[in-house]
């Protein structure tokens, strides 16, 4: 019986509708964790959740990108580099010479510093090439300020104030 369901349980995972899905810790400046990011692969792209806890940000808008490199150990978190960008695209989704695979919609923070919400990043995978598990890993970095989605280079987000490590 054991080796039916340990046979049963490869054969789910090899299935084409298998998703891979990372979790990650997010840390706010002071490097205390201040929520979660789950990533999950679907047949197009990459699906977010975000959970950030009461206090985690200021209410309102904040920009959140896929940053190039995993590394989430620096204050302000300047070591996750730029966004995942292979196409060269400029940013922005408003921007007419954009957007490129790392802009995303912004998040809320709700009355309480908290978030929940869920993005969809087309064509971007767990693991692969242009993957968040690549050599070197992503971040998944959360901004003070909104996205404008036209401002170079960030949408004028402003400073790092959240990062999620993702690397295999």
């Amino acid at each position: 019986m054991r080796k039916f369901l340990l046979a049963a349980a490869v054969l789910a995972l090899s299935l084409p509708g298998s998703a891979l899905a990372q979790s990650a810790d997010v840390v706010g400046p002071k490097m205390a964790k201040i929520g979660k990011i789950d990533v999950k692969d679907g047949p197009h792209g990459l699906v977010l959740t975000v959970e950030l806890e009461k206090g985690a940000l200021k209410p309102g808008a904040h920009g959140i990108h896929v940053h190039e490199h995993g590394d989430c150990s620096d204050e302000g978190f300047k070591n996750s580099k730029g966004h995942v960008n292979p196409s060269k695209t400029e940013h922005g989704f408003l921007n007419p010479k954009g957007p490129h695979p790392s802009d995303l919609p912004n998040i809320w923070a709700h009355e309480d510093g908290s978030v929940l919400a869920e993005l969809f990043v087309p064509g971007m995978k767990v693991s692969g090439d242009n993957g968040l598990q690549d050599a070197d890993g992503s971040a998944i970095v959360i901004h003070a300020n909104p996205d404008d989605h036209t401002t170079q280079p960030i949408g004028g987000a402003g400073d790092r104030v959240g990062c999620a490590l993702f690397k295999k």
